[in-house]
C-alpha cells in the first residue's frame, strides 16, 4: 500500500495499536513489545525508536489526571489521609499501566508520520 503521511491519521491508528500506513498490522504484541514489522504491508517498526517519549507523555496525562481525581476522592468521599494515599497510588498506578500502552502506540504513529527514523550512529 502507498505510504500516506497524515499525521492525524497516522496517530490515531497508533493509538488503537494498528499499522500506521494500512491500518491492518499490529503495532504492539503483548503489553508494550513492538512488532518488527507489519504483518500486512511489511513496514518496519524498529526504525521508529519511542525510547523515554511515551512514558513522558503517559506521566504528563496522568499527573493532569491526578489533581481532580485528589480532589474529588477528598471532597466526595472524604477518606483519612492514608486512605486517600492508598486510593489516588491504586488508581495513579492503574490508569498509568492503561494509558502507557495507547500512548507508546500512538507515539509511533507520530514518528512514522514525520518520517523520523533511527539512522544510526
Amino acid at each position: 500500500m502507498a505510504e500516506d503521511h497524515n499525521e492525524k491519521k497516522a496517530v490515531i491508528r497508533g493509538f488503537f495499536n494498528r499499522c500506521p500506513n494500512c491500518g491492518e498490522g499490529r503495532i504492539l504484541q503483548g503489553y508494550l513489545a513492538v512488532i518488527p514489522e507489519c504483518e500486512s504491508c511489511g513496514l518496519e517498526f524498529k526504525r521508529y525508536p519511542a525510547a523515554d517519549g511515551p512514558a513522558f507523555f503517559t506521566m504528563t496525562i496522568m499527573l493532569l489526571l491526578l489533581i481532580p481525581l485528589l480532589g474529588y476522592t477528598w471532597v466526595v468521599f472524604r477518606p483519612s489521609p492514608l486512605m486517600l494515599l492508598a486510593i489516588v497510588s491504586g488508581a495513579t498506578a492503574l490508569i498509568t499501566m492503561v494509558l502507557l500502552r495507547f500512548v507508546k502506540s500512538a507515539f509511533i504513529g507520530y514518528l512514522w508520520a514525520h518520517n523520523e527514523q533511527d539512522r544510526g550512529a
